[in-house]
């Protein structure tokens, strides 16, 4: 029996793109014969609970405040520490940036413990706080058996990586492509998600509203976009109420965080997706890779060393265009709407990219060989 212990900074119904990573894993290696799992994370409040999340035992550690994005937790050392003793896994698979944590799990490792570090992203934002980071970050990647990426760009683009290039190997987020079969009833939601734009194109934004996810920058471009659509921003975060002040065309419309089960309908009712992050914070884009599977060419900016332009082929599944260009970013958005030939066949090239490199069938081989 194969014991595997993830560590993500959270996991579902906790909602995130490192979450949603960590879950697909986890489900898929539920398939998998002589497999036992368990789930270390954060919770949402400052209580410690145990509970069972589709068969599959989570410890969420209580977190009593967050500083820089990291969650701060009195007990969590001491619960991790005491549950590599009693569950004694054969392998850890820990999801990086979480320094904190990465500092409490090389304090409790033993050596015959195999390390795989998932690296979703570097820390870009807080770069005097890395300074601290950094020594522990070097360790952590030292003691590691295996290093996944997200994409080749990101290893490439990484100073973090450079030195550890050997034991890096590139393991693509995934989507789940039942998630987002065209049912009856998704076909239906379709219909008035249309009809309640009034049948006008819809440009859809899906996303947290943080800086780095560039909001501005499509707030800016509304105005200059020449053809007539509707975009629809779904998410919510600590910029909305900024973002809502600062809009000054009607054709936007902030809907909140759109639900699960509504989710599908909403990318197959667009006709393009706007995906304006601007760094390398954003590392891959999974809501990207979801859009694309619906039939979704998107529109992406450049971001240098960022996997964003690997799920994106500009000319082939959608456009690029220059980092926070507000002009060529609306003339990208006019230039897709306008061209109706050209969109489908971006969409079409856009569903296939995505099947063929981002779903668990693609990677089911991969995955397996990583916890020998």
């Amino acid at each position: 029996m194969k014991k595997i212990l993830h560590i993500p900074n959270y996991y579902p119904p906790h909602t995130g793109g490192i979450e949603d990573v960590c879950y697909n894993i986890v489900n898929y290696l539920i398939s998998v014969d002589n497999v036992e799992q368990r789930v270390i994370c954060f919770n949402d409040s400052d209580l410690t609970i145990l509970d069972k999340y589709e068969g599959i035992e989570v410890m969420r550690v209580g977190a009593f405040k967050k500083i820089a994005s990291q969650a701060l937790s009195i007990s969590y050392k001491k619960d991790l520490k005491k549950l590599i003793h009693d569950f004694k896994p054969d392998v850890i698979h820990f999801h990086a940036p979480n320094p904190l944590i990465a500092y409490y799990l090389l304090s409790s490792l033993s050596g015959n413990i195999r390390l795989i570090v998932h690296w979703h992203s570097d820390i870009v934002a807080q770069k005097m706080l890395y300074y601290f980071i950094k020594p522990i970050e070097t360790r952590l990647l030292k003691r590691a058996d295996i290093i996944l990426a997200t994409s080749p760009n990101y290893v490439l683009g990484s100073k973090s990586l450079q030195k550890f290039k050997g034991k890096v190997d590139v393991l693509p987020n995934i989507i789940k492509p039942k998630k987002f079969d065209y049912t009856e009833r998704v076909k239906n939601k379709v219909m008035q998600i249309k009809d309640s734009y009034n049948n006008k194109p819809i440009v859809l934004f899906i996303g947290r509203h943080v800086p780095y996810k560039g909001l501005q920058y499509l707030l800016e471009a509304a105005s200059k976009i020449t053809s007539k659509c509707e975009i629809v921003i779904g998410g919510q975060g600590p910029l909305t109420g900024q973002l809502k002040r600062i809009n000054k065309v009607s054709n936007i419309h902030f809907v909140g965080r759109i639900p699960d089960e509504e989710l599908t309908a909403y990318y197959y009712a667009a006709d393009l997706f706007v995906f304006p992050s601007i760094t390398k914070n954003e590392a891959f884009g999974v809501v990207l890779a979801e859009a694309m599977y619906c039939n979704t060419p998107a529109v992406t900016f450049t971001i240098k060393g960022s996997g964003v332009n690997w799920v994106n082929l500009d000319g082939v599944t959608g456009l690029e265009v220059p980092n926070s260009d507000v002009i060529k970013l609306a003339d990208a958005i006019d230039r897709l709407l306008g061209n109706n030939p050209l969109r489908e066949k971006f969409a079409k090239q856009a569903r296939e990219r995505v099947e063929s490199l981002f779903t668990v069938t693609r990677i089911s081989d991969d995955l397996k060989k990583l916890y020998v």
